[in-house]
């Protein structure tokens, strides 16, 4: 469903989110580094969230990435519009390329209310909700330090 670069995207925008202020801003390097995504590619999608208003930055040696309030108050599906060429979650779960209520494929009537309820909370959530969710239910955006067993 989701691309490399969505998920990458939505995991840099949470991050800066949790952990960033104007005072408080990231390289992408530290970014890459925390959450254990490839330089170049997450300095690409930085860049393009940033032309989008999707996240803020500044230059200069104190500069880096961040979020301000307006950025806080802007949803996941904000993300995905810039990111993706198109609505990940119109696709067939199958790769059918006729599925859909009236043409299911086996596995549709299991999956479309799923795709519908990830949707709706990355319609009505803000990047706000989600970083006070990350940090009360101690949710993780990389696994990097954990043990591993």
């Amino acid at each position: 469903m989701l691309s490399n670069a969505s998920k990458y995207a939505i995991r840099s925008v949470l991050f800066l989110a949790k952990n960033s202020s104007k005072e408080n801003k990231y390289g992408a390097k530290s970014i890459s580094d925390e959450l254990e995504i490839p330089l170049h590619f997450i300095a690409k999608l930085l860049q393009q969230l940033v032309k989008a208003n999707v996240i803020s930055s500044s230059k200069g040696p104190r500069g880096g990435f961040y979020t301000t309030t307006n950025d806080l108050n802007n949803n996941v599906c904000t993300i995905l519009d810039e990111i993706e060429a198109g609505d990940v979650f119109e696709p067939c779960f199958m790769g059918l390329p006729q599925c859909g209520d009236e043409n299911p494929c086996p596995v549709h009537h299991i999956v479309a209310p799923f795709k519908e309820a990830i949707l709706e909370k990355f319609k009505h959530q803000s990047i706000a909700d989600f970083a006070i969710e990350i940090k009360e239910d101690g949710t993780f955006l990389s696994l990097k330090g954990i043990d591993k067993k």
